[in-house]
This record gives structure tokens, C-alpha cells and sequence, in this order.
């Protein structure tokens, strides 16, 4: 095959010297008569057979049709060489693809889920408040009849303690799962889905992706699938853990691939400076402000989780002995206030939304804490053509942070002026 290309070339070349030497010596033909003369007695032939004219046409037709393939494999060649990008593997594109397919099913996923989770934080809410206060008005009732001869005070009994005990199970659960906490995990979820979408189609479109890409794009999506799981039995997150902790959604160990056009790749000393105060930032400051924060909605949502249930235990106590003469008072209290109360906690827990507040808080430590780790991983790679481009990924975190460069570079300066006593935070976005 190289020989055949190699005659190809050679024939080519011949033959465009030649239609270049006729074309020159065409133009010139105005200045020189006899080669006109010539050039005229050249171009009739003698009179010759039909058999002989005939044998000589399939060799003109063979070297136009030669020319033709000749100049669409230089016209490809040319192209080639004004376009050295080499073509894509169809099996990395296609792996891709594939992790782009399921990437896309997720985000579905996560958002029909959300919502519907979104739904039974409201329907729970308005039927567990609705039971409760039905059992304490039914208590209420059977607490002023009591005196009245013939009054169904049992069955007002019986169905406030009932309606409590229910209001009891279904509280414990709801309390257990926390649906607005379970929501804003897939709406995080569907976001960071979304956004693993978009960087994978932008790799595509750039081109030539490889192996590697595929490998950390499938790291991607197991980590957020770690991080904010669908099911609810066996691996849904701990709602009330001892401690607050930053989401954790990017796999442990990450690469960078962009590759820099001058020796330093955008990154200077000033520049490494500069981010190791942007994290020194973050850490003391922003993620943890958000710590605290989650750890003061964690403790909240503990108290009311565990009231909202006891007090209708409470209630369920008192409606039953309403009809107990010595103890009547206290029950007629027990099984009123009780459901009232606990409707006014459930609509504090559920109806602010506790669980998705302290969602909220532990969502954005973990947004620091990879910014951080973004952060380190660039500074602790010793080979500064193998970091992402200095300058771009000071832009990048300028952006993220909802500041400009020279916000960025002054909020670095002021942590390096005050040392320990850091006024500002880096983020201006939340």
C-alpha cells in the first residue's frame, strides 16, 4: 500500500509539472510565433487507422481519471496537515457516550425523585397536623362530657387515643427520614449531575478524549452517587449524625490534564502564595462558619425530632385515662395541649424545613472543602506543566467565589497582613 501511494505521489507530481510547463509555455505562446507553428503541427495527428485512434483513448481517459484520484488524496492530505488533530478513538468516544447516556438518566432521576420527596415532606406535615389536632379536639370533647349521663364519652376516647397513636408511628418515621433534608439531597444531586453532563460534552466536543478521561468521569459519578444516594433502606445518609461534616462528592484523588504553553504554565511564586491564603481562608472562615452553623440546625432538629413524637405520646396518655376521676384534670391537659403543642413543633421541624437547612450548611462545607482540595492538589504537584493553567485556574476560583481578580488578590493580601485574625470571607456568593 505505501508503494501504490508512493507511485501515486510520483505520478502526481509528474504530472502537475507537466500541466504546469504546458500552461507556461500557453502563455508565452503570444511572444514566439514558431512555437506557436509548433505547437500547431503537434497537435494534428496524421492520418491514421480507427484502430489505432482507438487504442490511444483509453490511455487519455486512465490519466484523467489518475489525475482525479490524485489530487483527492493531496486535497485530503492538505487537509490533514492543516488540521493535525488525529481522529478520536471510537471505543473511548463510545465509553463516553455511554457514561454520558447514564449521566443524563441520573439527573432524571434525581430530579423526578426530589420532587416527589419534596411532596411527602407537605402531605406528611398537613396529615400528621391534621390527625393531631382532630385527637386533641376529640379529647377536648370527651374531658367537658364527662358529667353528662349517656355521652359517647369511650368512643371520643378511643378515637383520640388512637388518632394520637397514629400521629405517634407516623411522626417517628417521617422524623427518621427527614423528606425535606432527603429533597435537597437530589436537588444537589441533580445539580451536580447536570454540571458532570456538561463538562463531558464539552470534552467531546473539544476532541480527542482519552482513556483517562473515561476513567475519571466514571469516578465522578460513583462519588455522587456515594455521596447522596437514592435508596432509602441500607444506604441512606444518617439524618442525625454526632457530628457535622462536610458533603464529600469528587473522588479522592484528583487528575489535571490541561497543559500549559510557556515553561511556568501560568503559575508563579505570587500565585502559589496567593492560593495558600485563599485556603487558609476558606478553612478558618467560610467552611467553618458552616460547620457551626450545621452543627447549631443539627441540634435543633434533634430537639424537635424527639418532642414532636413525645408529645403526642403525651396526648395519647391523657386521652386515655380522661375518664379516671382523680387524675381527670391532668389527662383533660395531657390530651389537649399535647396535640397542640406537638402540631406547633411539627410545623417548626418540617414546616421550616430543619433537616434541609442542616442539608444546606453541610452541602456548602463540602463546596470548600473541595475547593481546598482543588486548591492543594494543584500546589502539591511538584511538575508544574502537569497543574491546570495558573491563570485560568485563578480565574476560575476568583468565579466560584463570586469575585473578581483583584477582589481575590486582595482578599490574599489581607489574610497575609493579619496573620491569624482574618476579618473577611472568601466567598461572596452564600
Amino acid at each position: 500500500m505505501a508503494a501504490i501511494n508512493q507511485f501515486l505521489c510520483s505520478s502526481y507530481s509528474s504530472s502537475s509539472s507537466y500541466s504546469s510547463s504546458s500552461s507556461s509555455s500557453s502563455s508565452s505562446s503570444s511572444s514566439s510565433s514558431s512555437r506557436r507553428d509548433v505547437s500547431r503541427c503537434s497537435i494534428h495527428f496524421p492520418k491514421i487507422g480507427t484502430n489505432n485512434l482507438s487504442s490511444l483513448i483509453p490511455k487519455i481517459h486512465s490519466n484523467k481519471g489518475l489525475v482525479e484520484e490524485i489530487d483527492f488524496s493531496s486535497f485530503s492530505h492538505k487537509n490533514t496537515s492543516k488540521n493535525p488533530k488525529a481522529c478520536p478513538d471510537p471505543e473511548v468516544m463510545e465509553k463516553l457516550y455511554v457514561i454520558l447516556e447514564a449521566v443524563s438518566d441520573r439527573l432524571e432521576m434525581h430530579k423526578n425523585i426530589g420532587e416527589q420527596r419534596n411532596n411527602w415532606n407537605s402531605l406528611l406535615l398537613t396529615s400528621i397536623n391534621t390527625i393531631t389536632l382532630s385527637a386533641a379536639t376529640m379529647a377536648g370533647i370527651a374531658a367537658a362530657i364527662t358529667t353528662i349521663p349517656g355521652a359517647p364519652l369511650e368512643a371520643l376516647k378511643l378515637s383520640s387515643t388512637f388518632l394520637y397513636l397514629a400521629a405517634t408511628g407516623m411522626l417517628v418515621i417521617m422524623n427518621k427520614i427527614q423528606p425535606s433534608q432527603l429533597a435537597e439531597e437530589q436537588r444537589n444531586a441533580a445539580r451536580l449531575f447536570k454540571q458532570l453532563e456538561s463538562q463531558i460534552k464539552t470534552k467531546i466536543a473539544i476532541g480527542n478524549p482519552t482513556l483517562s478521561d473515561v476513567n475519571e468521569s466514571m469516578k465522578k459519578v460513583l462519588a455522587i452517587d456515594k455521596a447522596y444516594p437514592l435508596p432509602l433502606l441500607g444506604v441512606m445518609l444518617e439524618k442525625f449524625p454526632a457530628k457535622t461534616e462536610p458533603a464529600v462528592w469528587w473522588p479522592e484523588k484528583r487528575r489535571t490534564t490541561a497543559k500549559g504553553r510557556n515553561g511556568n504554565n501560568g503559575w508563579s511564586v505570587e500565585l502559589e502564595k496567593e492560593m495558600s491564603e485563599i485556603i487558609r481562608v476558606l478553612e478558618v472562615k467560610d467552611k467553618a462558619d458552616y460547620l457551626r452553623l450545621g452543627d447549631k440546625a443539627l441540634k435543633l432538629n434533634k430537639a424537635l425530632a424527639i418532642s414532636g413524637p413525645l408529645l403526642t405520646s403525651f396526648g395519647a396518655l391523657g386521652s386515655a385515662f380522661l375518664t379516671s376521676s382523680p387524675h381527670n384534670s391532668w389527662a383533660m391537659v395531657l390530651g389537649v395541649m399535647g396535640g397542640a403543642m406537638a402540631s406547633v413543633v411539627n410545623t417548626i421541624e418540617h414546616g421550616g424545613q430543619v433537616g434541609m437547612v442542616f442539608e444546606m450548611y453541610r452541602s456548602n462545607a463540602g463546596f470548600f472543602k473541595m475547593m481546598e482540595d482543588s486548591i492543594e492538589s494543584n500546589l502539591k504537584e511538584r511538575d508544574v506543566e502537569s497543574r491546570e493553567n495558573g491563570e485560568v485556574f485563578e480565574m476560575k476560583v476568583a468565579l466560584q467565589l463570586g469575585r473578581s481578580l483583584s477582589e481575590l488578590r486582595e482578599v490574599a493580601a489581607s489574610s497575609s497582613r493579619n496573620g491569624v485574625d482574618i476579618e473577611e470571607f472568601g466567598s461572596k456568593l452564600f
